[in-house]
């Protein structure tokens, strides 16, 4: 059984749904990557349990074992021991992920071959885009914990990816964390109607006692 399995279908496309920005006010603003990151396909969102990878400084030689151990679903998260403008990944890595099922890739280092992965349609989110090729020298590691942004990111964390960034929902808060997210979003949805009728939001929100010297502007 996949850890996409594991985790549980319904609750991964669930949290997808929901996007990265409502999934990390939910959980308790804890996970998520401080980065500026590279979003290859506009418009992209997916979720997926992480599979973590720590290659060797400037060498890509653990992405091509990766694939080997990639499930569909995942979300592959490719790092170094320092990030850098080194493209991990490009057109043909980025066909093996697609024939074995990724549902994206988190890279903290540099992609190439753009034109050819906007038309191939594997969502990617990569800190830098460069010409500059990885070597294939250097063993890394496999599953192990890896920070990117500041995120610590386990093998199997699940990650919500879109337009806003990261969300990192570690393994064993999955179902809890939708159902937090699923309140927030009902939450919203009702606040989102009072602004349309003409609510201010500093009412709903009882910020108006913080403003001790009177409203703004008086």
């Amino acid at each position: 059984m996949s850890s996409a399995e594991r985790s549980g279908a319904g609750a991964i496309a669930e949290l997808a749904r929901l996007g990265a920005a409502t999934v990390y006010e939910a959980g308790g603003r804890g996970g998520y990557v401080d980065a500026d990151l590279i979003q290859v396909i506009p418009g992209s969102r997916v979720a997926g349990p992480a599979r973590t990878v720590r290659c060797g400084q400037g060498d890509n030689l653990m992405v091509h074992a990766a694939m080997a151990a990639l499930q569909p679903g995942e979300v592959l998260v490719l790092t170094m021991p320092e990030p850098a403008p080194v493209a991990l990944v490009g057109d043909l890595l980025a066909t093996q992920a697609i024939v074995h099922g990724a549902a994206g890739l988190l890279i903290d280092a540099a992609v190439r071959d753009v034109e050819e992965l906007e038309v191939m349609g594997l969502p990617i989110w990569a800190r830098w885009v460069r010409v500059k090729g990885a070597t294939k020298d250097t063993l890394g590691e496999l599953g192990v914990d890896v920070v990117v942004g500041g995120a610590t990111i386990r093998n199997g964390d699940v990650l919500v990816l879109d337009a806003d960034g990261v969300a990192v929902v570690e393994a064993q808060r999955v179902d809890e964390v939708v159902e937090a997210s699923l309140e927030r979003e009902r939450k919203e949805a009702v606040k989102r109607d009072r602004l349309q009728a003409g609510a201010y939001s500093w009412e709903i929100d009882g910020l108006r006692e913080k403003f001790a010297g009177g409203e703004p502007g008086s």
